[in-house]
């Protein structure tokens, strides 16, 4: 947990940051939308790899090695004078995280039972969440003691864990050591060797009735990400904003959609359905970001962004429940292709809004809210054909 926590506070951290980098470094919007889009790139092609590693080496030494790597990354990344570098940075972070995500959730499968197991993985999200809400809020309010000092910090950070990890974290049973819980897990291990390849996944994807499901996931990390990269440079365009008020601002909506989360989250789910939860989160999310174009007075602005990250935070979950009830037998298989749209979606959405912000720096909000809008028409029609379906 501790280490997971870092990680994602790390990748927060430079969201309220980027504004003054940008100008430091002489960078364009579309630089800061690939470095972006980097991190979500490298850890997407390294993940796979590093599973089977972990299954190979034990967990421990990849979760090790992955911390010393972020470690580095973040180091670099505050030590960096050039545009190369930050890139160099960020796709060792996605490096890292790639060795460290999925080996953390291998040890929480082989230290934990089948009635354990929701609660460990609960935990797990846990600490991702809340790494995701603290990172700007921490890296905006340390910024005040000078811009690069939150990295140097989550270096040390990622230092002292992995030490740590080393000495006091025991190994898990590797499946190569064929307990009688392991053996569940390495059989499959075996099988998906014809679904290793992702393209082939998302083409198959096409025909499955999951797929307009899949294509709001996208969306919706398009969106986000596309929001959450341009929305520090957006405001410091055109309000000044500094890095702590960037972090309030983006902390406090993280946080109100997390206490919505565990709250009553389930009520509303219970109350309106699946269907008509996503098709209203979608619509909200569209004319939200719009209306980041046309408020101008500081409250109204936390105002929007709080309701922009309680309408993807409500999303997300209701989204991977609905797919969840269509996989059958195949939850492990569904659950890597969310995954993988969720991925992609966090490489679109940065590169196109990086893009567009040097073009105008409306236009990534626009773009985002166009998509997010289209999809609420798609979200309708599926709603449309279900009912045809059902009778």
């Amino acid at each position: 947990m501790i280490n997971i926590f870092l990680i994602f506070t790390g990748i927060g951290l430079v969201i309220p940051i980027m504004p003054t980098y940008m100008t430091e470094l002489n960078i364009s919007g579309s630089i800061v939308g690939l470095m972006v889009a980097a991190f979500s790139l490298t850890q997407l092609l390294f993940s796979p790899v590093a599973g089977r590693l972990s299954d190979k080496l034990g967990r421990k030494k990849i979760i090790v090695a992955g911390m010393l790597i972020f470690a580095l990354s973040e180091w670099l990344f505050g030590f960096a004078s050039s545009a190369v570098l930050l890139f160099a940075a960020r796709m060792l972070g996605g490096i890292g995280a790639a060795l460290i995500m999925p080996s953390v959730m291998a040890y929480t499968a082989d230290v934990t039972s089948m009635d354990d197991r929701a609660t460990g993985m609960g935990y797990i999200n846990a600490a991702i969440t809340t790494g995701f809400i603290i990172g700007p809020g921490i890296g905006g309010y340390i910024a005040e003691f000078g811009i690069r000092v939150p990295f140097y910090g989550a270096a040390v950070a990622g230092i002292v864990a992995a030490v740590i990890t080393m000495f006091v974290l025991p190994e898990s049973k590797p499946t190569a050591e064929g307990s009688a819980s392991d053996n569940v897990t390495s059989k499959p291990s075996a099988a998906p060797a014809k679904k290793e390849n992702i393209v082939k996944q998302i083409l198959k994807s096409v025909r499955e009735p999951y797929f307009m499901s899949l294509i709001i996931v996208f969306v919706s990390a398009f969106g986000l990400a596309n929001y959450e990269t341009i929305f520090g440079l957006f405001v410091d365009h055109h309000f000044g904003f500094t890095a702590k008020d960037i972090a309030f601002i983006i902390t406090f909506g993280s946080i109100s959609g997390a206490v919505v989360q565990v709250t009553i989250f389930g009520w509303i789910l219970k109350t309106f359905g699946e269907e008509k939860v996503v098709s209203c989160c979608l619509i909200v999310a569209s004319l939200s970001v719009a209306l980041t174009l046309v408020v101008n007075k500081y409250w109204l602005i936390l105002l929007v962004t709080f309701i922009v990250f309680l309408s993807i935070d409500i999303l997300r979950p209701t989204i991977s429940t609905q797919i969840s009830r269509m996989a059958d037998n195949q939850q492990g298989y569904i659950a890597g292709l969310n995954s993988a749209f969720t991925s992609l979606g966090n490489i679109a959405g940065p590169v196109i809004a990086g893009f567009l912000f040097d073009i105008n720096v409306n236009y990534p909000f626009l773009s985002a809210s166009i998509v997010l809008l289209l999809c609420f028409v798609l979200s309708l029609r599926a709603i449309k054909l279900s009912r045809v379906s059902r009778g």
